[in-house]
C-alpha cells in the first residue's frame, strides 16, 4: 500500500491585500466589501460559468428576470410575461430601461443576447440551459445559423421566445443565461467590450476597475431601471482563496462578508461571533469526477470501486465537523420535483463490505498484485478539499495493498481548465443548480452538454429518458422518468457524489438586507450597509 502527495502548484497569497490600501478607506454606508472565493477568468455574461464569476456578473447585468433577495426569479428588464396555453410560447413586454451609456434597451438587444449565448464563436462552454428554446441546440452545435433560434423581436418592446417543450422554470434560467448585452458595444470592441474602459451594462452596478488577483470594483449605475432603490455606491469583490484569512478579515471588519467559512470553525464562530454566522440548507453538491474518456476510468467497475470505497459519513461528520451532509445521489433534498428513490446501492453497507466489493471490482477489471492500480486525484484548495483529499486518498489505499493514490493540488482556475481539456484522471468538482428542477443537475451529463460534462460520460439510454421526460407534460410521469435517469447515472458512476454543502457565510453586522437561501445567491443590489459611526 502506498500513499503519495504531490503539490503541483502553490497558491498565491490572495489574502485581500487591497484591504490594507485604498478601497478599505471607503468604509462608509455606501461601500460593500465582499469576499468571493476565486479570481474570475471573465466577466462576460455569455462566457462566465463559475459561480464566483456569475455572482459578479449578476451585479452588472440584468436579464428578463433577476434573482430577488431570496434568490427566486422576479421580473427585471421584462415588465410582464404572457405564456401560451401549451407553455411553448412566451411573450415578454419590456420595461422602459437604458444601458449604462444611456441608450435604450430594446427587444433586439434581448434577441442578440440569446443568439450570442448560443453562437459557437462566443465559446460559451455551457449553452445547454437554453436548449429548451427552439433551434437552440442546433445553433450551439453550428448546425443552423443563430438567426434560426426561436427568439424574435416583435417590436422594440416585445420579445417572443418559442420553446421545444414546456419549461415552467424558464424564469430561473433567464436570470443567469442568455442575458441581453449591448450589441453596439460588443460589435465595436469585440472581446475587449468587457474591459472597464469599454463596458456598458444593464444592471445595478458597472465595472470601474479590475486589478487581477486583488479586487474588482463596481460602482452604482445611475441608468439602472431601479437605481432609486439601490443603497450602495461601491462594491468591491476580493478573491478569498484562503478561507481562514477571509474569516479573520470579516471578524476584524476589513470585509463585510465572505461567501463561505470552514465548517470546522463553526463552533468558535457561533460562540464568539454569532451575529456574523449565516447558515442553512444548501443545494451545492461536491463530487469527485472520473475521466471516462481515459482508461481505466472508462470501465464502470473501476469507477464504482473508487466511489464505494469513500467513507462519506466520516468526511461529513468528522472532517467537515457535521456542517455538511453526506451525499449518496446526484439530486439533493430541497429541489422541486425530486423523488426519493434514486440512491447509490452501497449507501447502507458498512465500510468493510464496501472495501471488499471494491477490491473484487478492481480485480475483475484486471488489477491485482501483479498489476497494481494507481489513481491521481486532483483537487482545488477550496470547500474543505485540502482536508478531504488526504482522507479519500487513504480510503482508496485501504481497498487493497496493491492500490495506491496520489493527490495533487491545483489553483482552482487551472484545475477547471484542465478538467475541460480532459487533463485528469479523478478530480474534485462541484455543481449548483441554475433552476429549481432535477433536470438542473441531470443536464450536465447529457451527451449534448459539451465541455461542462467534465466526465465525458455518455449513455444513450440516459439521454433518451431525459429527452422523453422533458417532452412530457404529466408532472408525475416526468418526475419518475428523471428519477430513472438519475439511477442510471448512479449505477454507472461517472462521478462519486461526496457531500452537499450547506450555505455557510459570514456576514458582518453592518450589512442589511441579507437573506440566506439554498441557492447562495445574494445580489448586491438588495443589500445596504450601515456606516461605522451609526
Amino acid at each position: 500500500m502506498s500513499i503519495k502527495f504531490h503539490a503541483v502548484i502553490t497558491i498565491a497569497a490572495l489574502t485581500l491585500t487591497a484591504c490594507s490600501g485604498g478601497p478599505s478607506s471607503e468604509d462608509d454606508a455606501g461601500t460593500l466589501h465582499r469576499g468571493n472565493r476565486l479570481e474570475p477568468l471573465t466577466l462576460d455574461p455569455h462566457v462566465a460559468i463559475i459561480m464566483d464569476e456569475r455572482t459578479i456578473v449578476a451585479d452588472m447585468f440584468a436579464g428578463l428576470y433577476e434573482p430577488g433577495p431570496d434568490a427566486r426569479p422576479r421580473l427585471a428588464l421584462a415588465e410582464s410575461a404572457d405564456v401560451s396555453d401549451d407553455g411553448l410560447v412566451w411573450t415578454f413586454h419590456l420595461r422602459d430601461a437604458n444601458w449604462s451609456d444611456g441608450r435604450p434597451i430594446t427587444a433586439d438587444d434581448v434577441v442578440f443576447g440569446l443568439q450570442r449565448a448560443l453562437d459557437p464563436l462566443t465559446r460559451n462552454q455551457y449553452p445547454s440551459p437554453l436548449f429548451m428554446i427552439a433551434n437552440a441546440e442546433a445553433a450551439a452545435a453550428g448546425e443552423v445559423a443563430v438567426s434560426e433560434v426561436g427568439a424574435a423581436a416583435i417590436d422594440d418592446r416585445t420579445v417572443e421566445v418559442r420553446l421545444n417543450y414546456p419549461a415552467p422554470y424558464l424564469p430561473s434560467v433567464l436570470m443567469y443565461w442568455g442575458q441581453p448585452v449591448p450589441r453596439h458595444v460588443v460589435e465595436e470592441y469585440g472581446d475587449a467590450w468587457i474591459r472597464a474602459e469599454n463596458i456598458v451594462v444593464s444592471g445595478a452596478f458597472r465595472l470601474v476597475e479590475w486589478r487581477s488577483s486583488d479586487f474588482i470594483h463596481l460602482t452604482a449605475n445611475p441608468e439602472f431601471f431601479d437605481a432609486a432603490n439601490v443603497c450602495l455606491e461601491n462594491v468591491y469583490f476580493y478573491p478569498t482563496v484562503d478561507t481562514s484569512a477571509a474569516e479573520r478579515r470579516v471578524r476584524n471588519g476589513e470585509l463585510d462578508l465572505n461567501v463561505e467559512f470552514s465548517g470546522t470553525n463553526m463552533g468558535f464562530l457561533r460562540e464568539r461571533h454569532a451575529g456574523t454566522v449565516e447558515i442553512g440548507p444548501g443545494l451545492y453538491i461536491r463530487d469527485i469526477t472520473f475521466n471516462t474518456a481515459r482508461a481505466p476510468f472508462d470501465d464502470a467497475r473501476v469507477r464504482r470501486a473508487l466511489s464505494m470505497a469513500i467513507d462519506r459519513r466520516f468526511i461529513a461528520d468528522e472532517v467537515l465537523a457535521g456542517a455538511d451532509d453526506p451525499l449518496f445521489r446526484l439530486v439533493p433534498e430541497g429541489i422541486n420535483g425530486r423523488l426519493d428513490g434514486p440512491r447509490l446501492n452501497f449507501a447502507d453497507q458498512d465500510m468493510t463490505a464496501r472495501r471488499e466489493e471494491a477490491a473484487r471490482l478492481l480485480t475483475d477489471a484486471g488489477f491485482g498484485p501483479d498489476n497494481p492500480f494507481e489513481v491521481v486525484l486532483a483537487y482545488q484548495p477550496a470547500a474543505g478539499w485540502p482536508r478531504i483529499a488526504p482522507v479519500v486518498q487513504q480510503d482508496w489505499a485501504m481497498i487493497a495493498p496493491w492500490v495506491s493514490a496520489i493527490v495533487e493540488v491545483r489553483d482552482s482556475q487551472i484545475h477547471y481548465d484542465a478538467m475541460r481539456a480532459g487533463d485528469f484522471e479523478a478530480a474534485t468538482s462541484a455543481w449548483v443548480p441554475d433552476f429549481d428542477d432535477p433536470y438542473a443537475y441531470l443536464l450536465q451529463y447529457e451527451s449534448r452538454a459539451g465541455e461542462v460534462n467534465y466526465s465525458r460520460w455518455s449513455h444513450p439510454e440516459y439521454d433518451r429518458i431525459v429527452a422523453e421526460a422533458l417532452g412530457t407534460a404529466d408532472v408525475a410521469v416526468r418526475a419518475q422518468m428523471l428519477a430513472e435517469a438519475e439511477q442510471i447515472f448512479l449505477d454507472n458512476a461517472p462521478t462519486a457524489p461526496i457531500f452537499v454543502e450547506s450555505t455557510k457565510q459570514l456576514v458582518g453586522e453592518r450589512v442589511e438586507g441579507w437573506v440566506t437561501n439554498p441557492f447562495s445567491i445574494n445580489p448586491s443590489r438588495w443589500l445596504c450597509v450601515r456606516s461605522e459611526t451609526e
